[in-house]
């Protein structure tokens, strides 16, 4: 007879990712920490992130922190605030001050440069120190053919794997998605999106110094399609801005957020903008246009073995700054539930509860970035649910427990190995 796992004794999952982004690589150190064998499947070299700021409240930095994450090495600026200004004059109009912060929420309110990051996650999934078993990272893997019902995975180069498990990290045009039966349903939205970055040492030499040094997410704008939102990374060396605008003024088509213009372009589209702005965008460097788009939500995450996690799952506008945390999120729940406390609970099972723990969640941050889009007021920090029921809040977001979450779905659910009731399929716009 085959010998049979002590009670103690956590089965070990040989578990594939689709996908080294932030959603992927936030998944491969969840699901090393717990214990698994991880191997990552990036569809090109892998390159690192491109972009600029990327902001990571309490509820994703938490999970990094319980992963054992060197947070520091990715340089990150510790926000204290929020700043809204006077469009045309620049002058500040209002503050929110985040005060007590960590001692509220437990960490930081980190501001990354997203390639510091990036190669952060990737350094610590694939590194030989740290808890369990160094993650594997296959490049030139790109999935084209997914199984749910086997965890079977055909890539372009011929190459086939089978896994325990397969989290389809894919992004926001995931060809896996489609695979495991979830037909997208998406709209250009009514925004277009620059991004630019400039140097400390350039906004220095142009007495913008100001800019380095406020430690806060800045706003101009926001009631309305247009929108400038700045705020400094990488060790206060880099102060990077997010410009939105009506996407009639050039009719950006191409997907991605890489397409090139100048600074003239992104400074006429702007006109009675502040003209310190106006300063900064001459002067400043990688300007990429950015195509927004509004997707529904999906009917279900999890069909057998295969899961979606991070845009592959909830593409959202970035209007909460929290599409990074919500995939920090996912990986986070996928680590709990093939943790040890839940080693009882099947594999199947295991991702039907991460779908319940998960979807709800990012589906309300998914619908609520996309009322931000055109109202600041909507944005945690600046939201109130006493001004008007239902707004999402910083408490809710900052202070969620996913742990205790989770533990309550179990109880609630009577889990054994072999059932579990089917995710919630209602259906909300979202974006």
């Amino acid at each position: 007879m085959p010998g049979r796992l002590r009670q103690d004794q956590p089965r070990v999952y040989n578990i594939a990712i689709i996908g080294s982004g932030l959603g992927g690589l936030s998944a491969a150190v969840a699901l090393r920490r717990a214990g698994h064998n991880v191997t990552i499947y990036e569809r090109y070299d892998f390159g690192g992130e491109v972009g600029a700021s990327l902001s990571v409240a309490s509820n994703g930095s938490r999970l990094l922190q319980e992963w054992d994450v060197d947070i520091k090495a990715a340089k990150p600026v510790i926000l204290r605030s929020l700043i809204m200004h006077d469009w045309s004059s620049g002058q500040v109009t209002s503050t929110y001050d985040l005060g007590d912060y960590r001692a509220k929420f437990g960490t930081d309110y980190n501001n990354f440069h997203r390639i510091d990051i990036h190669n952060l996650l990737k350094q610590t999934a694939i590194q030989d120190a740290g808890k369990g078993s160094p993650c594997k990272l296959e490049t030139w893997h790109k999935a084209v053919e997914v199984d749910p019902e086997a965890g079977s995975v055909l890539f372009e180069n011929g190459n086939t794997i089978t896994a325990d498990a397969v989290i389809c990290a894919d992004g926001i045009r995931s060809v896996s998605r489609e695979q495991i039966g979830v037909v997208p349903h998406f709209v250009a939205s009514t925004s277009c999106c620059y991004r630019c970055i400039i140097s400390a040492d350039k906004l220095k030499e142009l007495g913008l110094e100001e800019y380095l040094n406020n430690n806060a997410i800045e706003f101009w704008g926001g009631f309305g399609i247009n929108k400038i939102v700045l705020s400094a990374c990488s060790d206060n060396n880099v102060v990077s801005c997010y410009c939105f605008y009506p996407s009639e003024l050039n009719n950006v088509r191409e997907d991605g957020w890489n397409i090139s213009t100048t600074p003239e372009n992104l400074v006429a589209t702007f006109p009675n903008l502040d003209p310190k702005l106006h300063k900064l965008f001459m002067h400043s460097e990688d300007i990429k246009m950015w195509r927004l788009y509004n997707h529904d939500e999906y009917a279900y995450w999890t069909n057998a073995k295969c899961t979606l996690l991070g845009d592959a799952a909830h593409p959202m506008v970035p209007d909460q700054s929290q599409g990074a945390c919500m995939a920090i999120e996912d990986a986070g729940a996928l680590g709990i539930i093939f943790g040890p406390k839940y080693s009882h609970i099947g594999v199947q099972d295991k991702l039907k509860l991460y779908e319940r723990a998960r979807k709800a969640r990012a589906t309300k941050v998914q619908t609520a970035s996309a009322r931000a889009r055109t109202d600041l007021s909507e944005r945690i920090g600046w939201s109130s649910s006493t001004d008007k029921p239902g707004k999402l809040t910083i408490e809710e977001i900052c202070g969620y427990d996913m742990h205790a979450h989770i533990a309550q779905l179990v109880q609630d659910s009577q889990l054994s190995t072999h059932t579990l009731p089917p995710a919630s399929v209602e259906v909300a716009v979202g974006a």
